[in-house]
Parts: C-alpha cells; structure tokens; sequence
C-alpha cells in the first residue's frame, strides 16, 4: 500500500531461540497470519530469507514457506531475499520457483546470492571457492529453464516445465556486499539488492560503463526495523531482548570480513546507541513518513524470536494508529 508516498511489507526468517517459549509450528502459523492480514491491508510485500543449521530453527527452505503464504494472500509481492544457490540442485531450484510463481499468479521475486557462512559450505559440503562461479551457473539455469522451451545444461539438452506464470520468469536480482558482487550483478543479472552500505555506488557505475540504463542513486528512505510502542522504554524491555538476539547471531557470522550493520554487541543498551533497531510511538512512525520522501517501512514482526503476542501488539498499533493517519 502506499499511503502519503508510503510503501510498507513484512519480512520474517522464523528465528526460534529457547527463551522465546514458542514452537516452530506458532511461529509458522502467526506468520501465515500476519501476512493474510497485511495483504487485506494492502501491503506490498512480504520477504523471507534462508540460512542453514542454524542452532535458533532459522528459516532452510524458503519456498514452499512462499508457497503456503501464496495461498494466504490475493495482492503482496511475496519475496525471497536470498536464496543461497551454492546449496540449491540448479533444475530443482528452476522447477520449484515455477511452481512458486505459478501457486502465486506471477507475484513471486526472487533474489540469489552465494553466501557466506562457512558452517553451511561445511554441511552441504560444498567448497566456498566455487561460491561465484556457482552464481553465475545458477544464473545462466534459470534464465535457460524461464524461458520454457530446451536449453543446454552441463552438456546436455534440458527443459524445465512447468513455465512460470511470469513471462520470462521472475526477475533474477542478485545480493551482495561487495564490490565484485555489485558489479557482477550488472554483468549478469536483472538488478542488485545489496546487503551492505556503500555497494550500490559499483552497480550504478558498471552500469553506466556498460551502457545499461541508469539505476539511479540508492533509496535512503527506509525507516528501519521498527517496533510500535505506546511507551518506548516499556518496549525497549519487551523487544529488546529480542533484537539483542538477532544482532548477535547475524553479527557471530559476520564478523569475517563480511560488511553488514550486524556486530556482535554486549547488552540492549548498545543496540539503542545504533539505528538498526527502533521502538517508536505511532505518532513518531506518522512524523517519520509524513517527512521523508516515498518512505518504506518494512516490519520485522518476529524479529530475533518476538513472540506473537509481542508481535501483533506492535502490528495492531500501526494498523490502528498509524494507517488512518497517513492514509
């Protein structure tokens, strides 16, 4: 939906930890909630991401998640951001976003990525030195397997059906967080979701150099992860162990080199000196897109383990006292 410029979704990756007190089951189905009540909101998106072995239950297989919020939803762009496709058999990953893209009608984005954490290379025993040229295969598949009729696959004639409901297929973006990946993206995909600041500068530039149309400069208007509180000390003790959570669990797998707003901090405190996390009232939520060009708010419901409790209150503040404002 936008409302004043607005453009607001949800995003989920089902993080589970022990003192949360939830099943992986609630979780799924509060979630599966959650975006029926958006779509009927008019949200435009919802996103879901994947990571493997994660000791906390993060979310491995992305797209049959897709596929049951398809059939809870009518209009939202369902996402996933990112499919780590080191990890992924080309055809199978080909044939089941076209049966994603299908269940959807067409409203399926797909963004791919190689990944980065070395525990995961280790359980699929995949060698990390193989992480782009596994990319550019990836790529090169689905492009192949999108358009319906046989391709070449590792020497052999092949065709995935069914097509999906998408022309074409979906786009292929590809993430990142550096430099190569940024101007690979230019190269050889349909566009560029960067995962650090900065990097959006080298995918405008290879752009340019190789004469594609201009991407312009990267959108600053994102409000962040947000939490609405009637009080915001109170929500800070709610929520905030919470975000110390997911702070900590992305920042103990990116601490190598890898250039993200995630670093293992030490205590809640630390987090609101940062502005990745917010708790906000709905009033400073209603300042913040009345201010801000084409805002985008992108709600983290159950961000870093959030109960569902926790979660609707927050989702019910801004559906209550913050849509009808802005609208």
């Amino acid at each position: 939906m936008k409302a004043s410029g607005l453009t607001w979704g949800l995003r989920f990756d089902f993080r589970n930890p022990a003192f949360a007190g939830t099943t992986t089951a609630e979780r799924y189905t509060a979630a599966l909630d959650m975006v029926e009540w958006a779509d009927a909101l008019g949200a435009a998106s919802v996103t879901v991401s994947e990571h493997h072995g994660s000791d906390d239950g993060y979310l491995p297989s992305s797209l049959p998640m897709l596929a049951a919020m398809a059939m809870r939803t009518t209009r939202l762009r369902l996402r996933v951001a990112a499919l780590i496709v080191p990890f992924h058999d080309r055809l199978r990953l080909a044939e089941d976003l076209a049966v994603v893209d299908n269940l959807a009608q067409g409203r399926l984005d797909i963004v791919v990525a190689a990944g980065y954490n070395a525990a995961e290379f280790a359980m699929f025993d995949v060698p990390m030195k193989r992480r782009v040229s596994d990319v550019v295969e990836t790529i090169e598949t689905l492009r192949g397997a999108f358009s319906g009729a046989p391709f070449e696959f590792r020497g052999r004639t092949v065709q995935v059906t069914p097509a999906p409901f998408q022309p074409g297929g979906p786009a292929i973006v590809l993430g990142g967080s550096s430099e190569p990946a940024a101007r690979r993206a230019a190269r050889i995909a349909d566009g560029f979701a960067p995962s650090a600041p900065g990097v959006w500068d080298f995918y405008r530039d290879e752009m340019l150099q190789l004469g594609k149309p201009d991407p312009g400069p990267s959108r600053g208007n994102s409000v962040g992860t947000t939490f609405l509180a009637d009080d915001v000390d109170r929500g800070w003790q709610e929520y905030g162990p919470f975000f110390l959570h997911e702070m900590n669990a992305y920042g103990a797998w990116q601490e190598k080199g890898v250039r993200t707003n995630f670093r293992e901090v030490d205590a809640i405190d630390d987090l609101r000196a940062k502005s990745h996390y917010r708790v906000a009232t709905p009033d400073q939520l209603v300042h913040d897109i009345e201010t801000l060009d084409e805002p985008t708010v992108i709600f983290h419901p159950l961000c870093g383990g959030t109960t569902p409790e926790l979660a609707w209150r927050s989702l019910r503040l801004f559906e209550q006292d913050v849509l009808p404002k802005v609208s």
